[in-house]
Formats: structure tokens, sequence, C-alpha cells
């Protein structure tokens, strides 16, 4: 005979997460579950021997305070969203990361979406982080459409944009055309004639900026400029934009890309497939200065960014816009420093 469970072909019923509630923190410390409450309640008043009571029995039972309830009855959440595309790669990761340590100093929930650049997916993005009543939205990636500042202001929830200026918006932006042009002129300087510029086709302000301002520079000193656009803003697009630059008869002997992930594609291709030298044959100066550019097979001349410094103003305008709604929209530029290295030496 076989004494064992009775298996009737049904899947076991998995038993409901439970987690320490109030209710029995009160139970076990002898008190009402308000003086629980108020004890949690920054500000409350509870006497201390209350207090004391609740607090050994909340330690002994591994409660935490239920901030989701919390922010239900408050209207809002500590939730912070942090809304940008492919946030693993390049400088956006360093810059998502610095910003989920900053919100969670100050008490915040960073809630990390990977979402597109068209309209449709940023709006799906706002309207999940408006339904979980995110108290600020961080937006590194896309240009946002109007709708969506619009959306934001009639739900009082802050957006904080980085990387552009927008001026409907509190936004932190990088010195994208100063660093430009101190690179345009640093290459002439040098006596660098055949220079060249790669980025991407995607078409990003930061790009656009970054572009724009260096050969508007090369032109004001007399110096022609070739431009390659790889298909995007990473390694690959850096190695397709270098293959169709030094595959022409004239080739650049300085290229300012438009970020590190590029130029880390560039200088490949220069020294593996060109056969020439960084920076004898070739200057090579990126953007961003990722922890990648000191290592020892790029050791690449690039425009530092520093994400701590970006991720700290973002919080700042957050904070600011919580406090004073009506106050008018907050900038915050951060130069890039020129950090030296091999691939260029001024």
């Amino acid at each position: 005979m076989n004494d064992g469970p009775v298996n009737d072909g049904k899947a076991p019923k998995k038993e409901r997460m439970r987690f320490v509630s109030a209710e029995q923190v009160a139970q076990l410390a002898g008190v009402s579950r308000s003086a629980v409450s108020r004890t949690f309640t920054p500000g409350a008043s509870v006497a201390p021997t209350t207090r004391e009571k609740v607090l050994r029995a909340a330690q002994e039972l591994g409660y935490h305070v239920n901030d989701l309830a919390r922010g239900v009855l408050a209207n809002q959440s500590r939730l912070v969203g942090i809304v940008a595309t492919r946030p693993e790669v390049g400088f956006r990761a360093h810059l998502a990361a610095a910003l989920a340590k900053c919100l969670i100093k100050r008490g915040s929930i960073p809630i990390l979406i990977n979402t597109g650049q068209t309209e449709d997916e940023l709006l799906a993005a706002q309207k999940m982080l408006i339904g979980h009543r995110a108290e600020a939205i961080i937006i590194l990636s896309g240009s946002p459409p109007a709708s969506f500042f619009e959306r934001a202001q009639r739900n009082g929830q802050p957006l904080v944009v980085i990387g552009r200026s927008e001026s409907d918006a509190d936004h932190v932006s990088a010195g994208n055309s100063e660093a430009s042009r101190k690179a345009a002129t640093a290459f002439y300087e040098s006596g660098r004639r055949r220079l060249a510029v790669i980025d991407s086709n995607t078409g990003t302000p930061a790009i656009i900026e970054r572009e724009s301002a260096f050969l508007s520079t090369a032109e004001l000193l007399g110096t022609s400029v070739v431009v390659r656009r790889g298909g995007d803003s990473d390694y690959d697009g850096g190695v397709a934009a270098a293959r169709a630059l030094f595959s022409e008869t004239i080739k650049p002997d300085a290229v300012f890309c438009a970020n590190d992930q590029i130029a880390f594609g560039l200088m490949d291709v220069v020294r593996l497939e060109a056969r020439l030298r960084i920076p004898e044959d070739v200057a090579v100066i990126g953007f961003d200065d990722v922890p990648e550019s000191s290592w020892l097979s790029y050791r690449l001349t690039t425009f530092r960014q520093d994400p701590l410094i970006m991720a700290l103003r973002a919080v700042k305008l957050m904070e600011r816009r919580l406090e004073n709604p009506d106050a008018p929209p907050g900038y915050e530029r951060v130069i890039p420093e020129l950090v030296i290295r091999q691939s260029f030496r001024p």
C-alpha cells in the first residue's frame, strides 16, 4: 500500500508569498497597529518605550515598511524612471549606473526602461511610469515629442533630459560644441591638415552638434574635412565608417570620432587593415572617456564626460522641480575635459 501523497494529475498549489505585516509586529510588541505605523513614519509622535518595543519586534520578525502601499495612499511612489535606448552600450551604461547610485542615495527607487527612439516607444514608457505614479522621469535617449512634455505637465510629473538641450524641459547637456572646436583646433595647430570626422546615421542631437562644430571650426581655419558615418554609434559603426574612409586614395592624418566606441572601431581598422601607425600616420581623438579608453590596446586621447557629475546635476534639477513645479526650465551644461593619451598628443 502506498501511503505517499495521492497524485491526481494536478500541479501542486503554490503558496502565495507572504511578507511580515505590521499587524504581526503589533501583536508581538503588544501595541496597536497605529503605533507601528507611527514608529515608522518620520516625525510622528510615539512614546519612547513603545518605539523600542516596536523596533525590537520588527527586527525579530524581519519586518520592512510597505512603501508600495504608502505610495498608493499618497498617490505617488518613490520610483524614478530612467528611459534609455540600448542602456548597456558605451557612455550610457556608465551614466545609467551613476544615476541609479545617486537616486538610491536620496531614497528614490530607480527603474530602467530600455526603449527605442520612436514617439510610440517613448510614449509607451511614459504611460507605464505615470501608471505606477513615478515621481519623475529622466531621459537618456531619443528626442521626446511635444506630447511627451504635455502629458508630463498635465500629470505634474517632473521630466529631466540628459544629453541635449530642450527648451520645454529641465535638461543637462554636454559641451559638445566646445569640445569639438577644441579638437579641430588642436589637430590644426599640431600640423595636421587632412582632417576627418566619423560618427553615425542616428542623427541624435549630440552627434549633430559635435559634427557641426568640428566642421565649422575647420572651415574657419581654412581646412576641409571628410565626413563618414556608420550605421550606429558603436564599435561596428566605427569599423564601417573607417573602412569607407581609408579605402579612398587620399587618407586623413587626423580623425575626430563622435564617441569612444566609434574610435575603437576606427583604430582597429587603421592599424590592422590599413597598416598605418597611430599617432604617427593618423592622430585620433574620441569623446566620452569610457574606461576602455585607457586600455593598453587603445590609450585613446578623448574628451571626458563625467557620468557622476551629470547624474548629480540631473538629480539636482529633478529635486528643484519637485520642490517648485512652476519654476522655469532649469539648465546645466557640463564642459568635457580633454584627456591626453597616446593616440594624439597636442
